[in-house]
């Protein structure tokens, strides 16, 4: 069916827990195709919370570190290789796809409808239910593998999957629009700088909120004001100022993101990176007529719009750092720190012409 060699290398996650839970290993099976699938050489992935998250174990609402820790609710199969960022080239395809997609660069959509030619009733997650990107191949169906063609390098093109599809996701569900005014939280790291560029993409204008020592790189991005990470947003703002709110943060100071929004507002949200536990009054939600968005499944529409954004230089790749596969631990020492502005890239393969 091809000549794919029997083993390769890659980064098994063994379990819940540390960075000794990262094993390298050289003797992977190779994965095969079922029928609707591609086989893909990866040349470079990006490094995300998400990785972070399953690693410890953080998506359990139980004790945090067993049954429930997938995207799913559903219990981690062990080994998994991670990684849902993933640029690299179709090398073989199953039985149902045309030979003539062998060769083509793709990015690959890391919330999976379809799995092992299997539709499926709820996504999964790319290197969280099934294995993705750390390792030299990976395998999806082809529907989710989408040819793109442009000037940018593999290891640019891997800054973008994840980061940016859930940032199109987050504007997509908001209905963010030509004229809105619209608060990005966390807009330095790879959700928010990817939310900056892809709102200012549609017309809209950004306020974002990040750290001093980052507001300039995150006004070149195309923000037109920031608010220093801390600070009281209401202080900043005033109330009933923006139409939207994208949030990659929630923690302590939740409740003025709310109040910062206008009467029939919209907030969207995919991350919790300072608390997962806010209080909300009620009022404030009701009198105001707003409208909570929580997004983690993308719309049919977002990845290939995304492509296209990509194709036409609309957003432009962040990438802060790149360390080889052999170096994940540094990558994510490097990565929890969030000093960086963009993403940690994992180079795979080599690049190709």
């Amino acid at each position: 069916m091809n000549n794919l060699p029997k083993t390769m290398h890659g980064v098994w996650l063994t379990g819940h827990g540390g960075f000794e839970k990262l094993e390298l290993r050289h003797d992977i099976p190779v994965p095969q195709p079922t029928a609707n699938d591609v086989v893909i050489k990866v040349s470079a992935a990006g490094v995300n919370n998400t990785d972070i998250n399953t690693r410890i174990g953080w998506y359990s609402k139980g004790d945090g570190a067993s049954e429930d820790a997938a995207w799913t609710g559903d219990p981690i199969k062990f080994p998994l290789i991670q990684g849902a960022d993933v640029c690299g080239y179709i090398v073989a395809v199953g039985e149902n796809i045309s030979k003539e997609r062998i060769g083509e660069r793709v990015l690959v959509e890391p919330c999976l409808w379809e799995v092992n030619s299997q539709a499926l009733s709820r996504p999964w997650y790319l290197g969280s239910e099934c294995d993705g990107g750390f390792a030299e191949y990976t395998v999806v169906a082809s529907r989710h593998a989408h040819s793109i063609t442009c000037s940018l390098t593999d290891t640019e093109l891997a800054s973008f999957p994840c980061s940016y599809s859930t940032a199109e996701n987050l504007l997509t569900r908001s209905q963010v629009g030509k004229g809105d005014l619209v608060l990005v939280t966390g807009a330095s790291g790879g959700v928010g700088s990817a939310a900056v560029q892809l709102a200012v993409a549609r017309g809209a204008e950004v306020i974002a909120v990040t750290s001093p020592a980052k507001a300039s790189a995150v006004m070149e991005l195309g923000a037109g004001e920031t608010v220093a990470r801390g600070d009281s947003v209401t202080q900043a703002l005033g109330h009933n100022r923006v139409d939207v709110v994208i949030d990659l943060v929630g923690g302590a100071q939740w409740p003025e993101l709310l109040e910062v929004l206008k009467p029939g507002g919209r907030y969207a949200v995919s991350g919790a990176i300072a608390g997962p536990l806010v209080e909300l009054d009620l009022r404030t939600l009701y009198l105001k007529d707003q409208s909570l968005f929580g997004c983690t499944v993308l719309e049919p529409e977002v990845f290939p719009n995304l492509v296209k954004r990509i194709e036409q230089g609309d957003v432009k790749p962040l990438v802060a750092h790149v360390f080889p596969l052999d170096q994940i631990t540094q990558a994510q020492e490097l990565f929890l720190t969030k000093k960086h502005t963009g993403k940690i890239v994992l180079s795979i393969g080599s690049e190709q012409s």
